[in-house]
């Protein structure tokens, strides 16, 4: 765990020394949701508030990576539930997370904050992370976080984006209920705790002397063409 942690951090860092040209900053705004035992399959049952912060280096117009905290609150009850025999176990819990994370974006077509505006792609965006939990008891585990989402550049140097993503984690204790699910019907979904996130961002980029930078050249013809 501990080098997971360290990997983390230093590829964290490691990002943001690269060259500012190719760099947008963004800050993110959503809701945040819970799966575990609780809450095994309905989506932002008791959603909290979630808001990150990212440094993403954009490698060319169709390929990124990504580093982001995000701080978020975290809840789940069985009165929620539905279900009579939650109800009368009727257990709950809440707290907070702290999510350290690097990702790989893929653009659908080629994109940059430069660009003319109204340019837009979807995305895709995978990696992995460290999720810091204050529950009943403070730990961390490795998350795997996957998400999709939209961009579209409003103005030049400006971006807005919409997200939707999963974190799959290693640990099975944020609601206090371990192992709640008959071992004969656990899958490797169900037998440790998710979270997700959905959010608005905006980003911009600070520098945009982009003369001579290759990665570019893309978004350059795309623009002649339009």
């Amino acid at each position: 765990m501990t080098r997971i942690l360290s990997a983390v951090i230093t590829l964290f860092t490691t990002l943001t020394l690269f060259p500012q040209q190719s760099v947008d900053w963004g800050v993110s705004a959503g809701v945040t949701g819970y799966l575990g035992d609780i809450n095994p399959d309905r989506l932002f049952v008791s959603p909290g508030a979630g808001a990150s912060l990212f440094y993403r280096y954009n490698i060319h117009p169709r390929h990124s990576l990504r580093s982001s905290f995000m701080a978020a609150s975290l809840s789940g009850s069985d009165q929620l539930s539905g279900n009579a025999f939650q109800e009368g176990r009727g257990e709950s819990f809440s707290g907070y997370i702290g999510e350290m994370s690097a990702l790989f974006e893929f653009n659908f077509f080629p994109y940059a904050t430069t660009a003319k505006r109204w340019t837009y792609t979807p995305f895709l965006a995978g990696g992995f992370g460290i999720c810091f939990i204050a529950t009943d008891v403070f730990t961390y585990t490795p998350v795997l976080p996957v998400s999709v989402g939209f961009k579209i550049t409003p103005h030049k140097n400006f971006g807005l984006e919409a997200e939707y993503g999963f974190r799959k984690t290693f640990y099975d204790n944020f609601d206090g209920l371990v192992d709640q699910v008959d071992p004969e019907h656990r899958l490797w979904t169900h037998n440790n705790d998710w979270y997700t996130f959905a959010g608005l961002t905006l980003t911009w980029k600070m520098f945009n002397r982009l003369t001579g930078c290759p990665a570019y050249e893309e978004i350059k013809v795309y623009n002649k063409r339009r």
